[in-house]
């Protein structure tokens, strides 16, 4: 399933969100590895079936190889883990466990297999669909320390944004759940 057949399953409510599927589909300000990590990173940490299923095979199709598709993937996991702790901590008022040491095993951040900026964006993009404000700063910290224009974050982040909305629609309007009309 392309991109286009992904977007020809959003209902006419969500036009918007299919047009910004596809621009983003082509959007040329990312490397194609990078762009097209974003998407298979943000459709992990969403998790709707078809919208996973249906960017993996775009993904496919784009050439990303099987080694940046592993990595997308571990930004996922990751930044699953590591959202909910740093956001749980940046969250709560006493200031004694920003002091401590995670103590979470994050091996996989160091040995990627792809280039750093790639990772990087995708864990920017995956951050934001978790709302991790935490995570997001030093993401985000890290890619302009690396030189990174802040146009090629902001396109992650609305790749997030698009993926992330595609998945709620399609939660909402698959075939087992109720159809409200006129409601």
């Amino acid at each position: 399933m392309s991109i286009e057949a992904l977007r020809a399953q959003l209902p006419a409510y969500a036009k918007d969100i299919g047009t910004n599927l596809s621009v983003l589909a082509g959007e040329t300000v990312l490397s194609d590895q990078a762009r097209w990590g974003c998407f298979v990173a943000s459709a992990c940490a969403v998790g709707e079936p078809e919208t996973l299923r249906a960017i993996t095979i775009a993904a496919r199709e784009a050439d990303l190889t099987s080694e940046a598709f592993t990595a997308a993937k571990t930004a996922a996991a990751m930044m699953a883990m590591t959202n909910i702790y740093f956001r749980a901590i940046h969250l709560m008022q006493a200031p004694d466990y920003g002091a401590l040491p995670s103590r979470l095993r994050m091996n996989r951040l160091a040995h990627t297999g792809v280039e750093a900026v790639d990772y990087e964006l995708w864990c920017v993009a995956v951050s934001a669909i978790n709302g991790c404000g935490a995570c997001l700063d030093s993401h985000e910290a890290e890619l302009r320390k690396r030189g990174v224009d802040p146009l090629q974050i902001q396109a992650a982040l609305r790749i997030a944004a698009v993926v992330h909305a595609v998945g709620r629609v399609l939660a909402v309007e698959g075939p087992d759940r109720p159809q409200f009309s006129g409601v």
